[in-house]
């Protein structure tokens, strides 16, 4: 099994980015694998010292069969800094495995991730492999299941599978409404409204693009039962993420086996799923998009 690149990214947090690191030279396969971080410019004058900060840190630091350290000179923002950095690595390589400077994994997520990467490898419906989960609970009897929507922390991916992403705001005229409403877990959460805050230039993220390229194309992400990656950054000091503990996962010290199971999204995971998004009561502004949508697509309200 030949192990795919990491590729990390980070910016202004120097405590998060050394307990990420930290917790990856624990993986079992880390000296063995290749290393990439990407360290965006600072934005303004304020973010200059952390970002140093951080980047004195990871010169200095080992564990890893190669390390290339790639500093922007100019701040690309997370989403365009990702967007790149991923198409480069994959296209190089053919699979990757990405993180950021907020997630903290266990010893056994490269094992999890290159496994999965290896055994799904030429399977076209499997389109991401994810190292974390919802805090949905318990999946009983299984080691892994698939859904349809994927997770960013701690995540992998093929070129076949990346080839098809594009960050285009109109992919949103492929969507009717019985796919928004699945796109959107039975209208429970409204990733939709970030498609739509994309459009109008009040957000710039990825995440949302990727989800939708894997929705269109009918692809599947792979996930562990239990949690690989955890994510330390909920407390205010991220980029796109304020505080909270609605996320809030236990880490896995155990192996998760690959298994062939069936490709398909099992009816009750996805119900779990369903009343997980139900649960989090998205804020004011995602309350009244979700209303906004049900309006438009119920053709009220429209100009002429």
């Amino acid at each position: 099994m030949s192990l795919a690149p990491i590729v990390l990214f980070v910016y202004n947090r120097p405590w998060h980015t050394q307990q990420t690191i930290e917790a990856l030279q624990k993986n079992e396969l880390a000296s063995e694998s290749e290393l990439f971080i990407y360290s965006d410019a600072a934005k303004t004058e304020q973010d200059s010292l952390k970002v140093n900060e951080v980047r004195n840190y990871v010169h200095a630091i080992g564990g890893f069969k190669k390390i290339t350290i790639i500093e922007r000179e100019e701040n690309w923002g997370l989403a365009n800094s990702i967007i790149d950095g991923v198409t480069a690595i994959v296209n190089q390589y053919g699979k990757i495995i990405v993180l950021e400077d907020d997630l903290e994994t266990s010893p056994f997520f490269l094992r999890f991730m290159n496994e999965s990467l290896d055994f799904y490898r030429d399977t076209p419906e499997v389109m991401h492999i994810s190292g974390c989960r919802y805090p949905t609970g318990q999946v009983e009897n299984e080691d892994t299941f698939f859904l349809h929507i994927p997770l960013c922390w701690g995540w992998g991916t093929w070129k076949r599978a990346w080839v098809s992403f594009e960050k285009d705001i109109e992919v949103m005229r492929f969507f009717d409404r019985s796919m928004i409403k699945h796109f959107d877990f039975e209208n429970t959460y409204s990733y939709w409204s970030q498609l739509e805050l994309n459009k109008r230039g009040e957000i710039n993220t990825w995440f949302v693009f990727w989800y939708a390229t894997v929705f269109l194309k009918s692809g599947l992400s792979l996930f562990p039962a239990r949690a690989l990656v955890r994510n330390i950054g909920f407390d205010d000091s991220g980029v796109h993420c304020g505080k909270t503990s609605k996320y809030d996962v236990e880490l896995c010290e155990v192996r998760c086996d690959i298994k062939l199971i069936p490709l398909s999204e099992k009816k009750t995971i996805y119900n779990t799923h369903v009343e997980y998004f139900r649960s989090l009561k998205p804020n004011l502004l995602l309350r009244l998009l979700i209303v906004l949508k049900r309006v438009i697509l119920n053709g009220c309200g429209k100009r002429k």
